[in-house]
C-alpha cells in the first residue's frame, strides 16, 4: 500500500458508505441512525490504478471529556495524525455546521494533506451546501455521492499526485536490502551509501525505557517520558549525529502480547511500531533487566531476524541491578538458548536514565551495521568451503555421496550465499546450520541474519529432462525381430 487515507467528519455524513465503496465490500455497518461507527476500521482500498489503505473513523463530535464521544473524538484525531491524507467529509444537503468549522480548524493543524469532500451532492438540493463549503478554508470542495459512486474519478485525480509524492518519500526512506553482489566483485566500502542516514529502530515492551534512551542519545528531553507504560503512541523519528555519521532513530510504541492489546488506539500504535522495522537497518531490542526475555521480546527479535535486519539486544535499567556479574551470565545463557538464530548478536547493558553504557551500545550498532553489509570474495569462500567439507563431509543418504562444488556470495544487507551441490534436497538442515555457523565464526559475522541456499548443478544440464532415445542399431534389430514374427 502506497499511503493511508483517513475518512473523517460529523456523524451520518456518509463516511462508512464511502469506505465500503473504496474497499469494494460492505465491511462497515451503514444506517441512517448517526453514531453507528465507533472504532477505527482499516481496509485495502482500490481506486483506478491506486492501491492504498483507507481508515473509517467515528463521527467527530464536540466532546472534550472522558465520555464515550470524547474518547471516540480523540481516537479519530489520532488516526488523522497517523494518516498520510485526510478526507474531511461534510453533508452537502445540510451545509456547513458550527461543528464542521471547529474540526476544519483542527484538521488544518494536524494533517498537511486535507481533502474537503461534500457528500450527498447529487441533485439541486446540494448546490447551496457546495458553495457554503468554500468558507471552511480547505480549498475547492469535492462533490461526492458515496451512495451512487459520483465523484470517484475526481477523487482519483486528487489522490494520484499525492500517491506519487508518498511513493517517492517511501523509496527515499526505505533502506536498501538484499543488495545483489556481482560475481567476483569485492569492495569493503561498496555495501552502502554512507551519505544516507543509518536507520535504527528501538523496539521493546511498554515501559522498557525506549523514549528515555532516545532522549539520552539526543542530550535533551525531546520525547515525553514517565513511569506510566504506553506513553509513546506512534513511531517518532529523530535525527542525530554519531561522530560525523548521520543517524535516523525511530522511537516506537511498546508492544504487548496480542491478547492484551484491546484498545483500537494501541492497535494502531503497535502496527505503526512494527512498520518501523521495515524502514530500519539495525533494530535495537530493548529489554527490562528485571524481566528480560519475555515472550514478546523473543517475538520482536525473531521478527527483526525474519525481516533480515541487523539486531542488537540492549538490557536497560542496569543501574538498579545489584548482582551484575551473576545477572549478566544468566542473560547470556538465556540469550544463547532462546535466540539461537541470532547467535553471536551483541548483548549490551545500559542505563537510559544515567547514560551509562551508551557508548558501548553505539559501537555495537555501528559494528552490527558493518557486519550486515559484509562481503566475502568468492576465492576466499571456496578455500574456506574446502576446509569445512574436509573437516566434516556431508552425509551420504542411501549410499550416494553429496558433493558441494563451490559457493559464492550473491547478496548483502543481509549477507546471502549460494552453494552448488548434488542432491540439495537430500542435504539435512543440520549441515546447512554447520556451514552458517562456520561463516559467522570464521568471517566475523556474529548475530546478523545469513541467507544460505543450496542449488543443484543439474539445473544447468540441458540434457536433464530429455527422454532417452533407443540406439539406431537396437531399433533396427527390434524392427527386424517384429518382421520375422
Amino acid at each position: 500500500m502506497s499511503f493511508t487515507l483517513a475518512i473523517v467528519g460529523r456523524p451520518n455524513v456518509g463516511k462508512s458508505t464511502l469506505f465500503n465503496r473504496l474497499v469494494g465490500k460492505k465491511l462497515a455497518l451503514v444506517d441512517d441512525q448517526p453514531g453507528v461507527t465507533r472504532d477505527l476500521r482499516e481496509g485495502a482500498a482500490r481506486l483506478g490504478d491506486l492501491r492504498f489503505t483507507v481508515i473509517d473513523s467515528a463521527g467527530l463530535e464536540e466532546a472534550f471529556d472522558d465520555s464515550l464521544q470524547g474518547r471516540m473524538r480523540r481516537l479519530t484525531e489520532r488516526a488523522v495524525e497517523m494518516a498520510d491524507v485526510c478526507l474531511f467529509m461534510i453533508d452537502a444537503r445540510v451545509g456547513v455546521t458550527p461543528t464542521d468549522e471547529v474540526f476544519a480548524d483542527i484538521l488544518r493543524k494536524k494533517n498537511a494533506h486535507v481533502i474537503l469532500a461534500a457528500n450527498k451532492a447529487e441533485g439541486r438540493a446540494a448546490e447551496a451546501g457546495l458553495i457554503d463549503a468554500w468558507s471552511l478554508g480547505l480549498g475547492e470542495p469535492l462533490a461526492l455521492s458515496a451512495e451512487h459512486g459520483e465523484g470517484m474519478s475526481e477523487l482519483l485525480a486528487m489522490l494520484t499526485p499525492l500517491a506519487d509524492e508518498f511513493a517517492e518519500r517511501a523509496a527515499a526512506d526505505a533502506p536498501d536490502v538484499d543488495v545483489s553482489v556481482e560475481d567476483g566483485e569485492f569492495d569493503e566500502d561498496a555495501g552502502y551509501d554512507t551519505s544516507k542516514p543509518m536507520q535504527v529502530a528501538i523496539l521493546g515492551r511498554p515501559n522498557a525505557g525506549k523514549s528515555t534512551l532516545v532522549n539520552q542519545f539526543l542530550g535533551e528531553e525531546r520525547l515525553l517520558t514517565g513511569p506510566e507504560a504506553g506513553i509513546t503512541r506512534d513511531a517518532i523519528s529523530v535525527t542525530l549525529d554519531w561522530d560525523g555519521r548521520a543517524i535516523r532513530m525511530f522511537d516506537t510504541a511498546g508492544v504487548r502480547k496480542k491478547a492484551k492489546v484491546q484498545e483500537k488506539l494501541e492497535k494502531l500504535s503497535v502496527s505503526d511500531g512494527l512498520r518501523a522495522v521495515k524502514f530500519a537497518e539495525v533494530v535495537v531490542i530493548l529489554l527490562d533487566a528485571a524481566i528480560p526475555f519475555e515472550q514478546q521480546d523473543l517475538r520482536l527479535a525473531d521478527l527483526a531476524e525474519r525481516e533480515g535486519r541487523a539486531v542488537v539486544v540492549a538490557v536497560n535499567k542496569w543501574d538498579i541491578e545489584e548482582e551484575k556479574q551473576a545477572k549478566l551470565k544468566e542473560l547470556r545463557e538465556e540469550f544463547a538458548r532462546l535466540l539461537p538464530q541470532l547467535r553471536g548478536a551483541p548483548l549490551v547493558t545500559v542505563s537510559a536514565k544515567t547514560g551509562r553504557g551508551l557508548d558501548r551500545l553505539r559501537a555495537a550498532v555501528i559494528k552490527a551495521h558493518e557486519v550486515w553489509n559484509r562481503r566475502v570474495p568468492t576465492s576466499v569462500l571456496n578455500r574456506w568451503l574446502g576446509d569445512m567439507v574436509a573437516a566434516h563431509p556431508p552425509p551420504a543418504p542411501g549410499g550416494r555421496r553429496i558433493k558441494i562444488r563451490y559457493m559464492t556470495q550473491v547478496k548483502t544487507r543481509p549477507p546471502g550465499f549460494v552453494a552448488m551441490c548434488s542432491l540439495p534436497e537430500k542435504l539435512p538442515a543440520s549441515y546447512t546450520r554447520y556451514l552458517v555457523n562456520g561463516l559467522r565464526d570464521d568471517f566475523d559475522m556474529p548475530g546478523t541474519p545469513i541467507r544460505f541456499t543450496m542449488r543443484s548443478q543439474a539445473e544447468d544440464n540441458p540434457y536433464k529432462n530429455r527422454k532417452k532415445s533407443t540406439p539406431s542399431r537396437l531399433r533396427k534389430h527390434l524392427g527386424q525381430g517384429r518382421a520375422d514374427e
